[in-house]
């Protein structure tokens, strides 16, 4: 039976078979995903703050089994729950490299129809920003959450202020609705 997927030949990154489309998928994003970019304090970062980009997909437990076939179908990534009282299940993918040859590839091969496109569009530039270590100088850095604080509806959620973070705003930080030049 091994040899008999036929479906194989689409699998051209050696992912297990899968039901879903592309499209699908993309759509399913659409609604039920998020491109966002944490930043947090940490110790041993020599600017203070840990720059976090991740993708997340959400789904109620009961249909944690669609969540199973995404984390298939891109073959890295995990499924929890969103907290210990909670009934939402989380698929996220963390790893950088991931980010990078799987997701990236995957997005720009299948954009979104949503305004999620935009912010699909700042997560790509963060991570491959990061890629090119440009959080580790000044500059770099401060670009990085300047997009980062753009994203997703302003970054209303987020547990930091920018100016907790950058404590001297730049004209850049009023402009960040528009994508970095790197």
């Amino acid at each position: 039976m091994g040899g008999d997927n036929l479906s194989g030949a689409d699998n051209h990154q050696g992912r297990p078979a899968s039901r879903l489309t592309p499209d699908y998928l993309a759509g399913f994003v659409d609604g039920e995903g998020c491109f966002s970019v944490s930043i947090r304090p940490h110790p041993t970062v020599r600017s203070g703050w840990l720059i976090g980009p991740c993708f997340q997909v959400y789904q109620h437990q009961a249909n944690v089994g669609i969540l199973e076939e995404i984390m298939a179908f891109f073959g890295c990534g995990r499924i929890a729950s969103k907290g210990p009282h909670s009934s939402v299940m989380t698929y996220s993918i963390y790893r950088r490299t991931d980010l990078e040859s799987v997701v990236i590839p995957f997005f720009d091969a299948h954009p979104l129809l949503s305004e999620k496109q935009q912010d699909f569009l700042k997560f790509r530039a963060v991570v491959l920003a990061m890629s090119r270590k440009e959080h580790g100088t000044q500059e770099g850095f401060r670009r990085i959450v300047e997009v980062a604080f753009s994203m997703n509806q302003r970054g209303k959620q987020r547990r930091y202020r920018l100016a907790e973070i950058l404590p001297e705003p730049s004209e850049t930080a009023r402009q960040a609705q528009f994508l970095p030049s790197w």
